[in-house]
């Protein structure tokens, strides 16, 4: 009779879900503070710089697409690497390694931003050569003058932010964010409007704020005795230019599927530049882009979790472990996801209102709610399966997705309804919400797809 009534093992699964649930939740929501915060610090001037006039927030937004598309995205990309080496290297208790491939990042980082910040140099000419109106390439090039030292300081942060986060060490990282966050938003403010330092005074808050956060997580990884036993090495050991070969084999393909996705994004902002009235496009697109990418973070966040457990999880060996992380990260950002596309669907009449005091630009935000909500659902998705992606060393694969998503699909509809149509910037964010719901589904029947067996049996360097 008692071998009739298999109770326990069902028991035992209900209590390995509520654990890796609550594992999911324990860095999933501590890196949506950080990666919030650190987002709104590079985005907080535009706020700000809204209020100055359509021509300030116009050459921002130019400028910050352009940076964007040439140098953080491309740090940001690159730097995921870590989360396949660092993560598994961690799950397979190889703690020497974590500090060597974060200090090769470092030093490869610093050195590709190098190039990328002489193209800033000559932002204005590069944005008047493709049709961009001369007074928005004028701020837009103050402004990317001044974000260079922000650029350098990110292939640091970066870094040490995949370092703590394949470590599980989120609070430190969400405390130091958050008070990068507090330095900059008075900063900003003072320099905008009390030294009517105008576009560069919201670059100059971007770089001061972010190079206390890169310091301040130096400090932590020092003394910390959390770090002891991964420390990082020296810039100038031989391990490190070993580990560089590493890196980069990863970081390639990695900066790509985070560049190819990004790029898009960026295209667009141009794009409604050479539309008619490009003050009024230009500033309306990016404020809608602000409100998904705001949102972005949130299902980032997941992704980060999801590429955490599951690296570590195939570090160490255990396959099973690894795709039960994945069902446990998509369960919890479905929830999220949803609620936040019903949230922003109901806001839709004031949220213009964030950004700009103008009627005009407010009513142009409520029509483009919609379009926005299906991006916010169809990107929180890929963001999550994207994490599973970097998790287990696939980038090349994430590659291969974002560009048949985005390029043969996302930019040529972005094009025909916008241009052809004429439907002006509800057509090319049409084009965005096309994209990603074709990234959305080729990721999740990729995941659907997965040999977890096979993918543990393959080393990660």
């Amino acid at each position: 009779m008692e071998e009739e009534v298999p109770l326990l093992p069902e028991s035992k699964g209900r209590r390995s879900l509520a654990g890796e649930v609550k594992k999911v939740s324990s860095i999933a929501f501590p890196m949506m503070v950080v990666t919030i915060s650190q987002y709104l610090v590079r985005a907080a001037p535009m706020f700000m710089l809204g209020h100055l006039g359509e021509l300030s927030l116009s050459g921002a937004s130019i400028s910050t697409s352009l940076c964007n598309a040439t140098g953080f995205t491309v740090v940001f990309g690159m730097a995921s690497a870590l989360e396949t080496l660092c993560g598994q290297a961690f799950g397979a208790e190889q703690y020497q390694r974590l500090g060597t491939y974060t200090c090769a990042s470092v030093v490869s980082l610093f050195l590709v931003c190098i190039p990328i910040s002489l193209l800033w140099i000559y932002a204005e000419k590069l944005l008047i050569l493709i049709g961009q109106d001369p007074l928005i390439s004028a701020e837009a090039g103050k402004y990317s003058l001044m974000l260079i030292p922000a650029l350098f300081a990110s292939a640091f942060l970066e870094s040490l932010v995949r370092f703590l986060q394949t470590q599980h060490l989120i609070i430190p990282m969400l405390c130091s964010s958050l008070v990068s966050l507090c330095i900059e938003l008075p900063l900003c403010w003072v320099f905008t409007f009390k030294f009517d330092l105008g576009v560069a005074g919201g670059a100059l808050s971007v770089v001061i704020s972010s190079w206390f956060n890169v310091f301040s997580l130096l400090l932590y990884v020092k003394y910390s005795p959390a770090c002891d036993r991964t420390p990082i090495l020296t810039p100038f050991s031989r391990d490190v230019f070993v580990a560089a070969k590493d890196f980069f084999r990863i970081a390639a393909p990695s900066a790509l599927m985070f560049c190819l996705e990004g790029w898009t994004y960026e295209l667009i902002i141009l794009l409604s530049g050479l539309l008619p009235n490009p003050q009024l496009e230009t500033s309306v697109v990016t404020m809608c882009y602000m409100i998904a990418g705001l949102h972005s973070y949130i299902p980032y966040s997941f992704g980060a979790a999801a590429s955490t457990l599951v690296s570590n999880e195939l570090g160490a060996g255990k396959p099973e472990a690894a795709r039960f992380s994945v069902y446990a990260v998509l369960a919890v950002a479905t929830t999220e996801f949803v609620i936040a596309g019903i949230v922003v669907y109901l806001c839709r009449g004031v949220l213009g209102y964030a950004f700009s005091e103008e009627k005009e630009v407010v009513d142009y935000i409520e029509e483009m709610v919609p379009l926005v909500c299906i991006t916010i659902i169809m990107d929180s998705i890929q963001n999550v399966l994207s994490g599973v992606v970097r998790g287990g060393g696939w980038q090349h694969i994430g590659a291969y997705v974002n560009l048949g998503a985005y390029y043969l699909v996302g930019v040529p509809v972005a094009l025909v309804m916008g241009f052809v149509l004429h439907l002006k910037v509800k057509g090319l964010f049409s084009g965005v919400a096309a994209g990603a719901s074709v990234q959305a589904l080729s990721l999740s029947l990729i995941t659907a797809l997965t040999d977890w067996d096979k993918q543990s049996l393959i080393p990660s360097n």
